[in-house]
């Protein structure tokens, strides 16, 4: 679509009906054994969702930042061999080892939940629903919607590192990044609004600094990104020589920790730290989905439509798997 070419009545009209598309086949994808309400009655006399709800409640008290965490570990969890919390799994040549996960946080606060529940009730509650309640509640909490989640995952007994690499790398460019995201059954507005969670993202100096230094070999920095952006980037958060790999936060710093639509417009400002992330806006394929999510009270929907469809990829459910005791390790 080439978003010049149609008048704005015309081009919204064109994108109330995308939405609706997309939505629409979201009703029926396939949720396996899934269900709502999946542990009421299961767990004794413990609420699940409500021990859940309070720990990351506890959690974001003193840690706001949590919330990046938690939507990192469940799109990495989910993205390689499905939301099986295989990426918990501690030892040599795990997920968790990977150098795509270095960043990874919240590893402790999904076994700190993990142990009220299995005191309340031992081996019903999986470390992948975990995740995925968390971080729900964690996205209502900072100013994103509040959704219903399917349960009754279990958990994967399997990881390994390798498969780590369907994850889009940082500066990846739209069109495989596209192609990653169709593997795994993701058409590109849903990629673009799981791409907003980055709205309370981070990220870290490393990963961005052939952008700021040495874009493409050229000894400069990457000329798609705005000049004064860059240079705050370059005096205060990245400067060249530093021994410490400071964080960037993808979203800008007055709105970083609430979940809302200023990443779309930053993006629309050229101020993208990740390459892949400007990519969404450059790219004409993309760009026009950047511009609707940023003018438009529609990001919320699709995301809690894309989020939980990926919450659904290749799960565990049944008799596959197990409700690992200790998310760390297999029984």
């Amino acid at each position: 679509m080439h978003y010049s070419a149609v008048s704005s009545s015309s081009r919204f009209a064109a994108v109330v009906v995308v939405v609706a598309v997309v939505l629409a086949s979201s009703a029926v994808c396939c949720r396996a054994q899934l269900a709502n309400n999946y542990y009421a009655g299961k767990c004794n006399n413990t609420n699940v969702e409500a021990v859940i709800l309070s720990a990351v409640k506890a959690r974001l008290s003193w840690e706001n930042k949590i919330v990046a965490g938690l939507l990192h570990m469940i799109f990495h969890d989910c993205f390689v061999q499905g939301c099986d919390a295989s990426i918990l799994l501690d030892g040599p040549g795990t997920e968790k080892t990977a150098v795509q996960n270095t960043g990874i946080f919240a590893y402790d606060l999904i076994d700190d939940i993990k142990s009220e529940l299995e005191a309340a009730c031992p081996g019903v509650v999986s470390c992948a629903d975990i995740i995925v309640a968390a971080t729900r509640d964690a996205v209502g909490m900072c100013g994103g919607p509040s959704y219903a989640v399917q349960l009754g995952r279990r958990d994967g007994m399997s990881s390994m590192s390798w498969k780590c690499s369907d994850l889009p790398p940082p500066h990846v460019d739209i069109p495989t990044a596209a192609a990653m995201f169709a593997n795994k059954g993701f058409n590109s507005f849903e990629m673009a609004a799981l791409m907003g969670a980055h709205t309370v993202g981070v990220t870290h100096c490393s990963l961005i600094q052939d952008r700021l230094y040495n874009f493409n070999g050229t000894g400069a920095a990457d000329p798609s990104m705005d000049p004064a952006y860059c240079g705050i980037l370059q005096k205060y958060a990245c400067p060249q020589g530093q021994s410490f790999d400071n964080i960037v936060y993808l979203d800008d710093p007055n709105s970083i920790l609430t979940f809302d639509t200023s990443y779309f417009n930053q993006i629309t400002k050229q101020r993208a730290a990740l390459g892949v992330d400007q990519g969404l806006g450059d790219d004409p394929s993309t760009a026009w989905m950047v511009r609707y999510f940023a003018d438009s009270n529609n990001f919320f929907p699709m995301f809690v439509q894309a989020i939980n469809k990926l919450a659904a990829v290749e799960v565990l459910t049944g008799t596959d798997g197990e409700i690992r005791t200790n998310c760390r390790a297999t029984n």
